[in-house]
C-alpha cells in the first residue's frame, strides 16, 4: 500500500496513476471493510485476483442504508444522513476524515467553477437545510464561508431578500452563483420569473417529493427561459460519495481525476465498461471514499460521453435494479 495515500488521490493525472490508486484502495479495502468483504466473498470473487478496474466488485449503494460501512480501525468523526420518505431509512454514510472530503468537494469546484474567494454564493436548499446532517449543506456551508462575501449565505423563506441581494450585487464587480435544489429554483422561476442574466445558475437536482418528477431537459429549459440565462449548470453528487461531478450546461457531467464513472448492464449487475455510447446503470469509483467504500453501484441510470463525460437519464426503478439484495437473499 502506498504509504502517501488517501492524501495522493488528489495529484492523480493520467489514467496509469488512477489505475494503481484505485488497485491499491480496492485491496485495502477488501481487506479491512468488512461489509464489501463479505460481499465480494459472497459472489464467488478472490480479491486477490482482481487486477484491473471492471474486474472490481462494485457495492449497491443500498447498502449504506442497512449497513456500517466503514475502512479500518478509524472511528467515525461524523455521520452524513440522505433525506428519506416515511417509511424509509435513510442513508447513513460514516466520516472517519472529514478533512478528505473538504480537500475533494474544494478542488472539484475549484476545477469546474472557480476559486470560491471570486464568488457571491447563495444556496437555495430548504429540504436539506431541515436536516443538520447534509453532506450538501455541509459542503456549501465551507464554500460560503470560503466567499468571505456577507452577501453569501442559505436563503430559505427569504425570496424577497434573496432577490434584492442578487439585484444590487449585479452592479459589482463579483461573480454571482445562485445554486439550489431543482423544486426551490422551479419555485422561485414560476413564482417570480427574475431576470437573472450575467449570474451562474446550478441545479443540483431532486423535487423531494414536492413536485412532480421532470427531465434535466425540461428543468434547464423552463429556467433558462424564466431567468433569462443561456445556460444552467448541474452538479451530480450524493450521500455515498465524498466527490462530485459537475456540468456547464446540458447536463453532460465531468468528474475531477480521483473519480470515474463507468456503466453497468441493467441485466447483469456485475458487467462494467468504460464504452461511450452505452446506457446502463451508472458504477461510480470515488477514491476519496478511501475511509469507506471506493466502489460504488448506484440506481441511476446512465450513458458515458466521448470526451469523457456522462449523462444521468434517470433512476432504475426498485423492481429493476438486480443484484441489490444479494447479501440479503
Amino acid at each position: 500500500m502506498n504509504r502517501d495515500l488517501p492524501g495522493s488521490i488528489f495529484s492523480i493525472n493520467n489514467p496509469g496513476q488512477f489505475r494503481e490508486a484505485a488497485l491499491q484502495i480496492f485491496n485495502f479495502q477488501a481487506e479491512k471493510n468488512s461489509v464489501y468483504r463479505d460481499y465480494i466473498s459472497f459472489l464467488g470473487r478472490n480479491a486477490l485476483e482482481i487486477k484491473a478496474i471492471c474486474s472490481i466488485p462494485f457495492l449497491p449503494v443500498e447498502l449504506f442504508r442497512t449497513n456500517r460501512i466503514i475502512t479500518g480501525d478509524k472511528p467515525a468523526e461524523t455521520v452524513f444522513e440522505s433525506s428519506s420518505t416515511t417509511g424509509n431509512v435513510p442513508t447513513r454514510h460514516y466520516i472517519s476524515d472529514p478533512g478528505l472530503y473538504e480537500t475533494s468537494f474544494l478542488r472539484s469546484f475549484r476545477i469546474f467553477v472557480g476559486e470560491p474567494s471570486d464568488y457571491l454564493i447563495a444556496a437555495l436548499l430548504p429540504s436539506y437545510l431541515e436536516r443538520s446532517t447534509s453532506s450538501l449543506v455541509y459542503m456549501m456551508d465551507r464554500l460560503i464561508r470560503e466567499t468571505g462575501d456577507p452577501g453569501s449565505g442559505f436563503y430559505r423563506n427569504e425570496t424577497g431578500k434573496l432577490l434584492r441581494m442578487l439585484a444590487g450585487a449585479r452592479k459589482g464587480n463579483r461573480k454571482l452563483l445562485l445554486l439550489g435544489v431543482s423544486f426551490a429554483l422551479l419555485d422561485l422561476a414560476e413564482e417570480f420569473s427574475p431576470d437573472l442574466s450575467g449570474i451562474t445558475v446550478m441545479e443540483t437536482g431532486g423535487m423531494k417529493g414536492r413536485r412532480k418528477e421532470i427531465t434535466r431537459q425540461e428543468l434547464h429549459m423552463i429556467l433558462k427561459e424564466r431567468f433569462n440565462v443561456p445556460a444552467i449548470r448541474s452538479e451530480y453528487g450524493m450521500t455515498e460519495l465524498l466527490s462530485q461531478a459537475y456540468s456547464e450546461s446540458d447536463g453532460v457531467f465531468h468528474a475531477p481525476p480521483w473519480m470515474k464513472v463507468l456503466i453497468r448492464d441493467p441485466q447483469d449487475p456485475l458487467s462494467c465498461t468504460d464504452e461511450p455510447g452505452i446506457t446502463g446503470g451508472i458504477n461510480i469509483i470515488d477514491l476519496a471514499n478511501y475511509y469507506s467504500c471506493s466502489f460504488l453501484a448506484t440506481g441511476d441510470l446512465g450513458r458515458l460521453h466521448e470526451d469523457g463525460g456522462f449523462e444521468v437519464i434517470g433512476r432504475f426503478d426498485d423492481s429493476e435494479i438486480r443484484g441489490c439484495n444479494l447479501m440479503a437473499e
